[in-house]
């Protein structure tokens, strides 16, 4: 995630736009009181906040275009022109040093920044540096060589600005339709936007036209592993790795490609490697991940510290220990989060993750109020980077309902794929899913893979060019019984990467609850489950997640108290339209009574008792979601009513629930 907004330049004002073209135009006073004017009515807008500056340093205004500047790395440090522009101000102030340092750190986050570029050699050859003043040189030339609209699109996908970036490309390639240069940054930029059955589009014509281009190809098989094909991923880069055996970014991805497909001990051999040639942050927190997943725990808090000690202010290294939830912070270690949660010089990124960890070590220590508050604080910064809009996902749950009835499912029985391999487990994250899965895979007939993405990956591709915004149940009234089988028989196939010679499998993906239509039509014989939790409760611990990607809708109590009545009034209509079809399994009853709801859930999936299922917390496994180290422990009761420790803070959260804190049980 990038540290700067992604507003689409339709959303600028009037008055910003006049502000741009007073500058442009060398009215600098007047764009300064345009800028302000505009800083009026939205005082945080980064765009009137560095034209503001803008205008100050060309006004000879120095020491306060710095001190704008400086305001505006403190919430966008990764936005490359604020840097470039302290870099002019070093300039005239005379100060080499400093500008170098300013231009080469715009340079760093964007590479297409000419300016800073044609900056750089003047400045090293200056200083008497030849060697960086002609590699700067060159570098220059080759972006001369470039189109204009790319590296402007370049420049804006840097700065954290997608969808502006999105809109030059896509208007540039309606002219050069075949630069294949226009549509690898397409491609990118669909990534970023977590478009990748896009990326992987685009990347196919590159190399259908090109099939040799090597750049392309590694970046295809990049966006196959997001779309998690990892064996043609793996195909590919074994090829990639056959010409250039020693490229770090080819094996970085084999190691991303080997952890999809359950490989672990191969990508641990491959990480290991690569940190033994050279060590790196990243690393180490992809190393630490992996350990993490395999029950590695004390090997797992030596990675992260390891990531720690390499980049002070890397925020993720601390969250990651924090989400151990096994791991205690020393004083020490809880003085560094603080200072660097406040310092201008952290990424806005690792400033929400230093006050995620920070909720955590307060909250382990009983400081329940000071917990809240890094919690707020955490979820305001994520939510601020979030184009997350619940009327989209609740606009498609009335039209499932509408669509999606008792008759409509009738009309189409005996359609799909007929296997009872699959047992589907579904709700909202923190919802003990993760128990449950422990529980079924600690059975002899039963696989546990993960949280396997196959069911959303249809449903893109169902909605792929349709402009749906990810709405599906208008799609499924045209497909015909072959259509069914046909996606049955390819979740099976893709399901299969993750299999070993058990008859059945598990996919936790939570929000599958939302495409149970579509489970139930191509495989009408799976096993589905809902596991269910109190919703202050569950939504609770959401706004205590800081997830990896994804869960948009985690980061504000309105937007998550919206998702759980969502979830109720789908769940409730499926119990109508497809009766019997799911189990539902409250939390805090199979904490109460786990015996009985062991039973219940193996009778459901037509399984023989199995006593390993009541001692789940002994079966080695890989884990990878938040909850892999609490079911690795055996149950507590303590756990269900944890929530209360927040309760002066939670109103807010309870109205918005409103009829949901009765209704969750029916």
């Amino acid at each position: 995630m990038s540290d700067t907004p992604q507003d689409p330049a339709s959303a600028l004002s009037s008055e910003l736009e006049r502000a741009r073209q007073l500058l442009l135009g060398r009215h600098y006073e007047d764009a300064l009181g345009a800028a302000e004017q505009f800083l009026v009515e939205q005082p945080t807008s980064p765009e009137a906040l560095f034209l503001r500056a803008v205008s100050l340093r060309h006004l000879r205004q120095i020491p306060e275009a710095l001190a704008a500047l400086e305001r505006l790395q403190h919430d966008y440090r990764e936005f490359s022109r604020v840097h470039e522009e302290q870099g002019y101000c070093y300039v005239e102030l005379r100060d080499a040093a400093k500008a170098i340092a300013a231009f080469e750190r715009s340079v760093e986050i964007s590479p297409s920044l000419e300016t800073s570029w044609a900056m750089l050699e003047g400045l090293y050859r200056m200083t008497g540096d030849a060697l960086k003043s002609a590699a700067a040189a060159r570098q220059l030339a080759t972006l001369r060589q470039l189109p204009r609209e790319i590296l402007q699109a370049s420049q804006l996908l840097s700065d954290g600005q997608p969808l502006r970036a999105e809109e030059i490309v896509r208007q540039y390639l309606s002219v050069a339709c075949n630069d294949a240069g226009a549509m690898r940054l397409l491609a990118r930029i669909s990534l970023e936007l977590d478009r990748p059955e896009e990326a992987e589009q685009l990347l196919e014509t590159v190399l259908e036209r090109s099939p040799h281009h090597r750049a392309a190809r590694y970046e295809y098989a990049c966006a196959l592993i997001e779309r998690h094909k990892y064996r043609r991923a793996t195909r590919l880069l074994d090829e990639l790795l056959k010409l250039e055996p020693d490229n770090r970014q080819y094996r970085a991805a084999y190691a991303a490609a080997y952890v999809g497909v359950g490989a672990h001990d191969l990508a641990i051999a491959v990480y290991d490697g690569l940190i033994a040639e050279e060590p790196s942050a990243e690393l180490y927190l992809s190393i630490g991940h992996l350990l993490k997943t395999v029950g590695r725990r004390e090997e797992s808090i030596a990675a992260y510290r390891s990531a720690a000690n390499l980049r002070p202010l890397l925020g993720e290294a601390y969250w990651s220990l924090a989400n151990l939830r096994t791991y205690r912070f020393s004083d020490e270690e809880i003085a560094h989060m603080r200072a660097a949660q406040s310092s201008s010089a952290t990424p806005l990124v690792s400033r929400y993750h230093f006050s995620f960890a920070l909720g955590r070590a307060f909250e382990d220590r009983a400081q329940y109020q000071e917990s809240w508050r890094c919690y707020e604080r955490g979820n305001a910064l994520r939510r601020s980077q979030s184009l997350y809009r619940p009327e989209i996902i609740e606009a498609d749950a009335r039209r499932q309902i509408e669509l999606c009835t008792r008759e409509f499912f009738e009309r189409r029985a005996g359609s799909g794929n007929p296997s009872a391999a699959p047992i589907f487990i579904v709700g909202l994250p923190r919802s003990g899913s993760t128990l449950l899965e422990q529980i079924l895979a600690s059975h002899s007939r039963v696989e546990g893979t993960q949280e396997l993405p196959y069911v959303p990956n249809i449903v893109r591709d169902l909605t792929a060019g349709r402009g749906t915004d990810g709405g599906h149940a208008d799609v499924l009234e045209s497909l015909a019984a072959p259509d069914l089988a046909r996606l049955g028989e390819r979740y099976l196939s893709e399901a299969g990467a993750h299999r070993t010679d058990k008859p059945y499998f598990i996919d936790k993906m939570p929000n599958n609850f939302r495409y149970l239509d579509l489970i139930h039509l191509i495989l009408p014989n799976a096993k589905i489950i809902d596991a269910r939790r109190h919703p202050i409760a569950c939504c609770l611990g959401n706004l205590k997640q800081l997830f990896a990607s994804g869960q948009e809708f985690a980061y504000r109590a309105e937007d998550v108290a919206r998702y759980y009545r969502t979830y109720l009034d789908l769940m409730g209509h499926w119990d109508a339209a497809i009766p019997g079809r799911v189990l539902r399994l409250i939390y805090e009853d199979v904490v109460v009574d786990l015996g009985a709801a062991v039973r219940r859930l193996l009778s459901f999936c037509d399984l023989e008792f199995e006593p390993a299922c009541l001692e789940f917390h002994k079966t080695r496994r890989s884990i990878r979601t938040a909850s892999s180290e609490q079911v690795r422990q055996a149950i507590f009761r303590e756990g269900i009513e944890q929530w209360k420790h927040f309760d002066p803070w939670l109103d807010p959260l309870k109205t918005a629930l409103g009829d949901a804190l009765i209704r969750y049980r029916s």
